[in-house]
């Protein structure tokens, strides 16, 4: 399959050939997210059924062509800025970075490889001595400025990186990092299928805070996407992600193609609304505000009534048919003047068991009556939200904890939301290990409170007692203050009352803050100064574009 040169093999046309998957750098829908043994299976099958050479080949010309499209459509890109740096290191990510540099150089472009140290698998080995024989330019010691050139690329390391970046490494992940730092207004950093120093499955930098890893401005991921590019550090570090299937796309999202390595279905999505859309509820001229239930957003101690009725603000925005505030406090205001559709009331006067839904916790404080109110809540056969101050209180009283796990074996699972250190209360952890592994700690949060739970943060997860999990791909820091923690448990409670299934409102939930946030900013309100208050309209808006547009004639 290959010339006597040692060039590339000629198993298609990496721009035609209907073998290969389409590039794409927005998910249409709901990504498979692969870890590590998914992707060692997948390579695995495909190497036995494929000519040898093959992958590496496919991931190469994916990034080659992708560099070439970008490269011909920035018309304010010079023939000199059109020069290429790419890092090799000793693996098969050195050999992707050698297959590109040498598509490159075919092209045109002129290339520098630098490899610091000599590739050593066999497939990397061949992609050497096709570049050696195209007469690609290759050191060994990288330049003490990268400022000469436009497209950095980094091939040190892909997946299964298990060690910190050192030495010479570590010094181009920083040199990489401080181009996309600069914001430079030609070229960009670009990673092949994981920034080198990340930890695919977790977002994590390997060896932790301190550690080096590359900062891209893109990152093209081979096969399909990894949990780890849209978590922890790693929404950071991969900047703008590309999925390159390169012909395994067949099975990951349960696609039929006969003839085509493929990959089992993974057990981790990236939320997207074709998960949730379906249950959302018609709104039908014959509905009226009963067909869209009553939730009661419950907490506001003394002094503390803003949050729930944030909550309540929210709920009543995302579409519940009736909102009401159960109040544990004294002096709260006697109605919202803003919004006089929500109704206020003492804890006392509600009858909880009569709502749809209850989303609890928002500044309930910690006080006996607290815990008293939490007590009594568990026993209603009402889908119920914990948040906030009811997470602590579940977190140190074990009578608390073994109600809510009991609940979910009974079927009647309970949804919880907390942020890192919540989770960490209620692991008996810390932050610190909670963040090194997200998606594990979700996943012991789930089973161990037999609960649907929202672990929030960068690329929020969404696991559920039966295994299934989501990661959330929209949000930015502009939710990063007081608040819109608050807005949250009241949008996903409107979805419970309006029976949505627990997981789903949750998903729904993630996803539209998120992407309020995301429209918001993009509208030049955030991320700097947004307000949690404002989330809720926008709320509302996409709602409505997403799931009940309206035609008029």
């Amino acid at each position: 399959m290959t010339d006597a040169n040692n060039s590339l093999p000629t198993l298609f046309d990496p721009l035609t050939d209907p073998r290969i998957d389409s590039l794409t750098d927005s998910p249409p829908r709901a990504w498979s997210l692969l870890t590590l043994t998914d992707l060692r299976i997948a390579e695995s099958q495909a190497a036995a059924a494929l000519p040898e050479h093959t992958l590496m080949a496919r991931a190469g010309h994916a990034a080659a062509r992708w560099l070439l499209e970008r490269i011909a459509a920035d018309s304010s890109m010079t023939k000199s800025q059109q020069r290429a740096w790419l890092v090799a290191g000793p693996g098969n990510n050195g050999g992707d970075a050698l297959v590109v540099a040498t598509e490159l150089h075919k092209a045109g472009i002129a290339v520098e490889v630098c490899m610091p140290v000599e590739v050593k698998p066999a497939d990397a080995r061949w992609a050497l001595d096709a570049a050696r024989a195209a007469g690609v330019p290759i050191d060994t010691a990288p330049p003490a400025s990268l400022d000469g050139y436009g497209w950095l690329v980094d091939g040190m390391f892909g997946i299964g990186l298990a060690r910190p970046l050192d030495g010479v490494f570590a010094a181009v992940a920083r040199l990489l990092s401080q181009r996309t730092k600069t914001r430079a207004t030609q070229g960009a950093v670009l990673a092949l299928d994981v920034p080198s120093g990340l930890d695919s499955d977790t977002g994590a930098v390997i060896g932790g805070n301190g550690a080096a890893a590359v900062h891209a401005t893109h990152t093209i991921t081979f096969i399909g996407a990894k949990p780890g590019l849209f978590t922890a550090q790693g929404r950071d570090l991969a900047g703008r992600v590309t999925v390159a299937p390169i012909g395994l796309a067949a099975g990951i999202n349960g696609d039929a193609d006969a003839g085509v390595a493929s990959v089992p279905r993974a057990a981790i999505q990236l939320s997207a609304p074709e998960l949730f859309g379906p249950f959302m509820p018609a709104r039908d001229f014959a509905t009226n505000k009963g067909t869209f239930g009553s939730l009661a957003v419950v907490g506001g101690d003394t002094g503390m009534c803003g949050a729930p009725i944030l909550a309540a603000r929210a709920a009543l925005y995302t579409g519940a048919g009736k909102v009401h505030v159960a109040l544990l406090g004294e002096g709260a205001p006697p109605y919202d003047p803003p919004h006089p559709e929500l109704m206020l009331h003492p804890i006392d006067t509600l009858p909880l068991d009569a709502m749809d839904a209850l989303a609890i916790g928002c500044g309930m404080g910690h006080g006996e009556r607290a815990t008293r109110v939490l007590h009594d809540v568990l026993q209603l056969d009402v889908p119920k939200l914990f948040d906030a101050d009811a997470l602590n209180l579940i977190a140190q009283d074990t009578a608390l904890a073994a109600n809510v796990t009991a609940r979910g074996v009974q079927g009647d699972p309970c949804i919880l939301t907390p942020h890192p250190l919540e989770a960490a209360r209620l692991l008996g952890s810390d932050a610190a290990s909670v963040q090194r592994d997200r998606l594990a700690a979700a996943r012991a949060l789930a089973a161990r409170f037999a609960s649907v739970v929202v672990l929030k943060g960068v690329g929020t997860i969404i696991a559920a007692p039966d295994g299934r999990l989501a990661l959330n791909p929209t949000g930015n820091a502009a939710l990063a203050t007081g608040g819109t923690g608050d807005v949250l448990g009241g949008i996903i409670g409107a979805l419970l009352a309006q029976h949505l299934p627990r997981f789903e409102a949750a998903l729904a939930g993630v996803y539209l803050h998120g992407l309020a946030a995301d429209t918001l900013s993009a509208q030049g309100h955030g991320p700097a100064g947004l307000t949690a208050g404002e989330l809720a309209p926008m709320v509302r808006t996409l709602l409505n574009r997403l799931f009940y547009p309206t035609t008029v004639a």
